[in-house]
């Protein structure tokens, strides 16, 4: 008797000898979940592309049951045990629902507006109504500007300004001016880092916005963040050498916190990060790479706000001094 007239007398009973290839995958996906950082980013950034993405790795989990289904393979079922527990583990948490907003001294925004927005008109109106102490405006243009001054002066009487990057404040503002967050490479009129303390009633504050440089996935290269990654550390220096001790930033850091290449800046501060809290795209969001995070204050629940005539969703957190 053949291998095949076994299998075919076997009828839908499952196999362990089956499956075996979706088997190492599975086990595969379950290690990179649990420990991206064994996978190098000497070839193409892989390793920070897959921590950009790395809640969607779970999608491989129903993929891998339906072949495993198919194959009738028993091993196969029992190994996708394994990335489910671990998606379920580092993840899970996050599908729980937000629990009652607790007692808090400063409401904050993010919004990267989009350099072009059909409707800044609009999305400055959004913004203005949204009950925010501090707003950090993120790709704001000359033409866009004026805009966005006129619909936020009412509520947010304080602003300051550093190329593409600004910050609207209920509060007074001292001392701004820009930080140094520029790749060495990238030349001409390049502003997107902007420090201000705020004078609240509870005390100063260092407030930072910041937009660091994009990535791209392109060919050879992979996944193109050296610049991202050397202005990270160059916002990692600046916070590390804030003489203030609360500070809260603000900004568009253009990855998720999971991503080696933001150690600089995440191992110095709280992120705000309740839930999944996807930012961008828009229409679809598949990342938070829009960030708030503080040291010496306590960020104690965050949110996003609809969609505006941007490709990044706003984002809220509430922040306890």
């Amino acid at each position: 008797m053949t291998t095949q007239d076994r299998e075919a007398r076997g009828g839908g009973r499952l196999s362990w000898r089956r499956g075996r290839v979706p088997a190492v995958v599975a086990v595969t996906v379950a290690v990179l979940m649990a420990f991206p950082g064994v996978l190098p980013n000497t070839v193409g950034r892989l390793g920070s592309m897959l921590e950009t993405f790395l809640p969607w790795a779970g999608l491989a989990v129903p993929v891998l049951l339906v072949l495993a289904l198919l194959r009738r393979s028993a091993v196969a079922l029992v190994a996708l045990v394994l990335p489910s527990a671990v998606w379920a583990g580092v993840f899970g948490a996050r599908l729980l629902p937000a629990g009652q907003a607790a007692a808090h001294d400063l409401t904050v925004l993010q919004h990267n507006v989009n350099d072009e927005n059909p409707d800044p008109e609009g999305t400055a109106r959004a913004l203005a109504g949204a009950g925010a102490d501090l707003i950090a405006l993120e790709e704001l243009t000359p033409g866009a500007l004026r805009g966005y001054q006129a619909a936020l002066a009412p509520d947010h009487p304080y602003h300051a300004v550093v190329g593409s990057v600004g910050l609207w404040s209920r509060y007074p503002l001292a001392d701004p001016g820009p930080v140094d967050i520029r790749p060495a490479e990238v030349e001409g009129d390049w502003n997107r880092g902007l420090r201000a303390i705020v004078r609240t009633p509870y005390g100063d504050l260092a407030a930072y916005v910041a937009h660091l440089p994009s990535v791209r996935i392109r060919l050879p290269d992979g996944f193109a963040s050296a610049w991202r990654d050397e202005s990270a550390a160059k916002l990692g220096a600046a916070l590390a050498a804030e003489k203030l001790d609360r500070i809260v930033l603000m900004g568009d850091l253009n990855s998720t916190l999971d991503d080696r290449g933001l150690a600089p800046v995440a191992a110095r501060l709280t992120p705000a990060d309740e839930g999944f809290g996807f930012t961008w795209p828009a229409a679809f969001p598949m990342a938070r790479i829009d960030h708030v995070m503080t040291r010496a204050a306590a960020p104690v629940t965050t949110w996003t706000l609809p969609a505006t005539g941007s490709d990044h969703l706003p984002v809220m957190a509430r922040i306890k001094l």
